[in-house]
C-alpha cells in the first residue's frame, strides 16, 4: 500500500474542508435545520399529519410588491451555492499528485464538467421528462401513503396570494431547488467524493442520505422518498455523466407540485390542505 506524501495529505485535507464548507453554506445546513424542525414537530402535541410544512409561503402578508421583491431575493440567494460549486470545479486545472482528477477536464468550466451545457439538450430534455413522469407519480403516492400512516406532515407547496406573479415565482422556485440540489448534491459532491477516494457505493449512499436528510422537516416519508430519488438520480448521473437531465426532471416535478397545488387545493378531495 503506497503511503500518501505530505502534499497529498494537505491536498486531501483542503478538498475535504472545501466540501464541508460548501455543504455548510447550503444543503448541509438545511439538513441540520430539517432535523431540528422534525424533532420539534415530533415532540409537539398531535401526530405528524396534524402539522404543516409550507414550502413557498408569503414573505410579506398583505403587501404583494414587497412580497415579490423578497421572493425574488430569496430565490437568487438560494441558487448562489450552486454557482460557488461550479466555480470551484472550474478552478480545477490539472491532475493532483494522486491522479484523482481527470486530465480531460483541464480548461473546462465546472458546468461543462458536470454536463450542464447544450451539447445534448434534446437527450437531456427527453431523459429529464421521462424521469419526472416516473418519479412524480410514485412520489405523490408515497407522500399520501406516508401521511395516511401518520409518518409525514401535511405538505403545503404554496400559500402565496393569488396575484399575477404567483405562478412565475413558483416556477422559479422549482428551478432554484432543482439547480441547487442537483449541482451540489449530485455533480459537485460525487466528483469530490471520488477525488477523496470514496467508493462509488459509499458516494451513492452519502449523496442519497444527504438528499433525504434535508427533507426530513416533511417527516419520515419525505426522508425516505427523497433518499430513493437520490439513488435513482445518482445512478442516472453515473450512467450518462450529465446533471442537466436531473435539473430538468427535478424542475418539472416541483413545478407540477407547486402550480398543481395552487390550482387544485380545496377543489379535489384527495389533496390534503
Amino acid at each position: 500500500m503506497q503511503l500518501e506524501t505530505a502534499p497529498q495529505r494537505r491536498a486531501r485535507t483542503l478538498l475535504r474542508d472545501e466540501v464541508l464548507l460548501v455543504l455548510g453554506v447550503s444543503l448541509g445546513a438545511s439538513a441540520v435545520f430539517a432535523l431540528v424542525s422534525f424533532l420539534g414537530t415530533v415532540t409537539a402535541p398531535g401526530g405528524l399529519a396534524s402539522h404543516r410544512a409550507t414550502l413557498n409561503g408569503t414573505l410579506a402578508p398583505g403587501r404583494p410588491w414587497l412580497d415579490l421583491a423578497r421572493q425574488s431575493v430569496n430565490i437568487a440567494a438560494g441558487i448562489v451555492p450552486a454557482f460557488l460549486a461550479l466555480h470551484l470545479l472550474t478552478r480545477d486545472r490539472s491532475a493532483d499528485d494522486s491522479g484523482s482528477a481527470a486530465n480531460s477536464d483541464v480548461g473546462r468550466s465546472g458546468a461543462e464538467t458536470l454536463g450542464l451545457d447544450r451539447r445534448r439538450w434534446r437527450h437531456d430534455l427527453a431523459l429529464g421528462a421521462a424521469l419526472a413522469a416516473a418519479i412524480g407519480g410514485s412520489g405523490l403516492a408515497l407522500y399520501l401513503g406516508a401521511r395516511a400512516a401518520g409518518a409525514n406532515l401535511t405538505v403545503v407547496p404554496t400559500t402565496l396570494p393569488a396575484v399575477w406573479w404567483r405562478v412565475p415565482v413558483l416556477l422559479l422556485s422549482a428551478f432554484q431547488n432543482a439547480f441547487l440540489e442537483e449541482v451540489v448534491v449530485v455533480g459537485y459532491l460525487l466528483r469530490r467524493l471520488d477525488q477523496l477516494g470514496w467508493s462509488p457505493r459509499a458516494a451513492l449512499l452519502g449523496s442519497s442520505l444527504l438528499r433525504g436528510s434535508y427533507h426530513l422537516y416533511q417527516g419520515l416519508g419525505g426522508l425516505a422518498g427523497n433518499a430513493v430519488m437520490g439513488v435513482v438520480f445518482v445512478t442516472v448521473y453515473r450512467r450518462y455523466g450529465r446533471v442537466a437531465p436531473l435539473v430538468v426532471a427535478h424542475t418539472l416535478i416541483d413545478s407540477v407540485a407547486f402550480v398543481g397545488y395552487a390550482l387544485l387545493a380545496g377543489k379535489v378531495g384527495w389533496l390534503p390542505t
